[in-house]
């Protein structure tokens, strides 16, 4: 079984890292792939960049390159849930790309895609196995709910914007890259499964700095995945 994990920034990347072993990277098409043990399971860690086209592509090489079983995506995202406080966490039970909009041409809702659909689901066992993972979780102090997650070709810091994305798709968060590496995983038949860290929301919790924020929640993340990977 190989994993293979897709992370939007940086610092999830190094807070992943640091939970693998036997590490040794390699170069494809100028993307660095991790390759080490996470729980005794072979994994492949990649950085994609920012937006849908480099998360469909690092998507699509990963699975050609290295035959994944499952693809797992992490990152960042903004809350338009105002449940939601900053560095909570979302895991996408479904994801939409709330941009994409053919309605003009035909009988299409706005985020349907030609021949693929408007919702892609994340695969039920992995989703599953998080819910069991959240349930069992000891000395939390923060929020994890499992929800639908939008994604779009734009940074969202309009709060009118999130608040018209939520009544649109029923979102609790937004971020760049999710369901373009959704899309490719439904398209190629690969299970996946998307982990998003809250870096803003709309109910005006948002006391800490950004840099801050990051190496919190990724560390929660990596703690998040390192049990899924266990179970899977």
């Amino acid at each position: 079984m190989k994993i293979g994990i897709i992370a939007a920034e940086n610092a999830e990347m190094m807070a992943i890292k640091e939970i693998m072993n036997d590490i040794k990277e390699e170069t494809v098409y100028n993307l660095v792939f991790t390759l080490g043990n996470i729980e005794n399971k072979e994994c492949v860690l990649v950085e994609c960049g920012v937006g849908k086209v480099n998360a469909a592509r690092t998507a699509q090489i990963l699975i050609d390159k290295y035959s994944v079983d499952y693809v797992i995506n992490v990152g960042s995202a903004g809350g338009v849930n105002k449940d939601l406080n900053i560095l909570d966490i979302v895991i996408g039970d479904k994801l939409v790309q709330y941009d994409f909009d053919i309605s003009g041409a035909g009988n299409y809702e706005k985020g349907e895609i030609c021949g693929t659909g408007k919702f892609f689901h994340s695969d039920n066992r992995l989703v599953e196995l998080s819910r069991d993972i959240i349930e069992n979780m000891e000395d939390r102090d923060f929020n994890i709910i499992v929800g639908s997650i939008g994604s779009a070709d734009l940074f969202c810091t309009d709060s009118n914007l999130g608040a018209k994305t939520r009544e649109e798709f029923g979102v609790e968060c937004v971020e760049m890259e999710g369901a373009a590496i959704a899309q490719v995983c439904m398209l190629d038949n690969v299970p996946f499964l998307v982990i998003r860290g809250v870096s803003d929301s709309p109910n005006g919790n948002n006391d800490i700095d950004f840099h801050t924020y990051l190496g919190i929640v990724s560390k929660r993340v990596a703690t998040i995945l390192k049990a899924l990977v266990n179970r899977i």
